[in-house]
């Protein structure tokens, strides 16, 4: 009789622990949903009442730079620094630029690469080529012919915010297409 008195409690005590062990591993699991949902939340910088840009994460989000390559195509997509990887939002502008040429197929593209300021002259040129061509490959998957599509890079030459700052760099680190003719 002790001795299943004995095993009767070892068991409830294992019991315990293993409730302890479950309780701990969920909470666990929220604090860790918790700090990831916090880091994937855009910023939004504001002056007085109105906002002036939108980043997630390093990446230009908002449209106060973007210009139109047609009615309703946006012309520029946005890069993280020292990526040339195309965004959700960038690979959904250039569909748009894609469905755009097919239906103009006399119309050829240039596409700039550009940076922002930091880094040198050399590694932003370089860099501003690998958004470009990013930009160029990703049009080409969606039929558009790369004879019709050249790339040029301008590195860090030109500005399209001459701030120094996050806000800047986010704006500046950008590919853009304009009509070559």
């Amino acid at each position: 009789m002790y001795l299943e008195t004995l095993m009767l409690k070892k068991n409830q005590g294992s019991s315990n622990m293993v409730l302890g062990n479950s309780i701990r591993s969920v909470l666990l699991v929220i604090m860790a949903a918790i700090i990831l949902s916090a880091c994937a939340t855009k910023t939004t910088k504001k002056v007085g009442d109105y906002e002036i840009s939108k980043i997630s994460g390093d990446t230009f989000t908002g449209d106060e730079t973007v210009k139109y390559l047609a009615t309703g195509v946006p012309d520029r997509v946005f890069f993280a620094t020292n990526k040339s990887i195309l965004t959700t939002a960038s690979r959904d502008t250039l569909r748009k630029q894609a469905a755009w040429l097919r239906e103009n197929k006399n119309i050829n593209v240039t596409v700039e690469g550009h940076c922002d300021e930091r880094g040198t002259r050399e590694y932003n040129l370089a860099l501003g080529e690998r958004r470009a061509n990013a930009a160029k490959d990703y049009l080409m998957t969606y039929g558009i012919s790369g004879n019709r599509i050249s790339v040029i890079s301008y590195g860090k030459e030109r500005p399209v915010n001459a701030g120094s700052g996050p806000l800047a760099w986010s704006q500046n680190r950008r590919s853009v297409t304009v009509k070559a003719n």
